[in-house]
């Protein structure tokens, strides 16, 4: 049986500005109408067998992630909370200690949460294939066959063929030969021509226990520190806590470098079906569904003799005259413009702005708490403006603040409001004044999104300004 592995933790920045840090893309719908964390599981339904996922996420993502399991009826076996991003190879013995903790046989399948695949019955034809040899105590990758010569990919060289002779319609395996970091325009034309490499798609299958016995032989610091961080690790409401000292003292590596490279047990099967990590604009491009001038088009967009471009209005209507192969991204606070073979210097840029410490980076306007979300409409230097919406049977905090006051009014739904010692109701288009230190609490006892609308004014209005005295869902004084 399959316990799924599915990585979670990663920052998206070179899909900024609609990819920020704390809502990176694999929590966006940029495909349909399911997020990429979302398909990233349900391609997987149609497996015999296959048990509750292991999630691994970031400290700030983990009610993200809890909401959008729920959404479509995943009950994990774990969300695994990361203190610090240590790239794969900590990740994944961290995922097999705790998969172990509930079966000593168990396989693993890693798949990052945020790839694109087109064709899922050929990713699910893969996994089988590669479950075979992991069986055999094989270390599985899955290695995409090549359409273009891609310079955004590292390359993984096929060795000897290990496909039997009655096997000949199966996905292809062969021994790994070596791995190849990204190459420049002309050193991918000769991989391709070549057709002994495949792209390295970052996925996954291999037997819990076999992982960490390659772990011990080549890079014991990471696995005595990630078990560390497991044996200190403590449940915290529905995830698991990673002890914070123990996994930032463990080295960061790749799965790649610490294990793959250097076992004589790895293995490729190939995956030929539409697959596409989704690491840029440019991929967005081509994975998305293009109109008759070969432009991807999302939201209220009106072009003018554009083609081979990807427009993307999040809020606003987005024009265009006279552009070919250009990316215009809008969204409430930043609009991104590059020519499409740029959009790899988009991390660069996103760099750049960090070093100027531009919030830009960090949220979009519209913020998600574990209760429903937050979006800032106006904000001034004494006041601020915002919508709250509490979804059904959720509450906020029980909570004063220092420096603001806030007035609240209903736009839908019914709150439930405690101020000081008293609590009522209001309804739709009733208000209530919570002064400056007092103590109060929203909550929605209906069956529908509460929505409001929240004045604050005051001499400080940063989110920071918070004393909690309880909180359903674990946190302190913070967001």
């Amino acid at each position: 049986m399959i316990t799924p592995v599915i990585l979670a933790g990663g920052s998206g920045t070179r899909l900024w500005p609609l990819s920020r840090k704390l809502y990176p893309k694999q929590f966006m719908r940029l495909v349909d109408s399911r997020t990429l964390l979302q398909n990233t599981l349900l391609r997987l339904s149609p497996l015999d067998g296959v048990q509750p996922p292991i999630v691994l996420c970031n400290e700030a993502h983990r009610f993200i992630v809890a909401e959008q399991l729920r959404e479509i009826g995943v009950k994990p076996q774990a969300i695994v909370l990361e203190p610090a991003g240590r790239n794969t190879a900590p990740a994944l013995a961290a995922a097999a200690m705790i998969a172990q903790a509930e079966n000593a046989n168990a396989m693993l399948l890693a798949l990052p949460a945020d790839h694109h695949i087109d064709d899922p019955h050929g990713l699910l034809r893969t996994i089988v294939q590669g479950e075979r040899f992991a069986r055999q105590d094989k270390l599985v990758t899955f290695g995409v066959v090549p359409h273009s010569p891609e310079t955004g990919y590292g390359y993984i060289r096929k060795g000897i063929s290990l496909t039997a002779d009655d096997d000949l319609h199966g996905p292809g395996v062969w021994q790994i030969d070596q791995f190849v970091e990204k190459p420049n325009l002309e050193r991918a034309k000769t991989y391709l021509a070549s057709g002994d490499y495949c792209w390295n798609s970052g996925m996954f299958i291999f037997k819990a226990q076999r992982l960490l016995s390659e772990l011990r032989r080549q890079t014991v610091k990471i696995l005595d520190a990630c078990k560390a961080a497991v044996d200190k690790g403590r449940v915290d409401l529905d995830f698991f806590r990673l002890d914070k000292s123990a996994f930032e003292a463990c080295p960061s590596d790749s799965i790649d470098y610490a294990v793959m490279e250097h076992t004589t047990a790895g293995v490729m099967v190939a995956l030929d079906g539409n697959w596409n990590d989704l690491g840029s604009w440019e991929a967005l491009w081509q994975a998305g569904k293009k109109d008759d001038h070969r432009n991807v088009v999302h939201g209220d967009a009106c072009l003018h003799d554009v083609k081979n471009s990807f427009v993307h209005a999040s809020g606003r209507l987005v024009t265009a005259v006279g552009l070919d192969n250009h990316v215009v991204v809008e969204t409430e606070d930043a609009v991104l413009v590059a020519p499409r073979h740029s959009v790899q210097k988009v991390k660069a840029l996103v760099d750049e702005l960090k070093g100027q410490d531009r919030a830009e980076t960090v949220t979009h306007k519209k913020v998600y708490r574990p209760w429903g979300s937050v979006e800032e409409i106006d904000l001034s230097e004494r006041f601020a403006v915002k919508r709250l919406t509490v979804m059904p049977k959720a509450k906020i905090s029980l909570q004063k603040h220092l420096h603001r006051a806030e007035h609240w009014v209903v736009v839908k739904g019914t709150a439930l409001v405690t101020k000081g010692e008293d609590q009522f109701i209001l309804k739709e288009d009733q208000s209530t004044y919570i002064p400056l230190g007092v103590v109060h609490r929203l909550e929605n006892p209906g069956k529908i999104p509460l929505e409001m609308i929240e004045v604050q004014s005051g001499s400080y209005l940063a989110e920071d300004d918070i004393e909690r005295y309880d909180d359903a869902y674990g946190r302190h004084n913070n967001p």
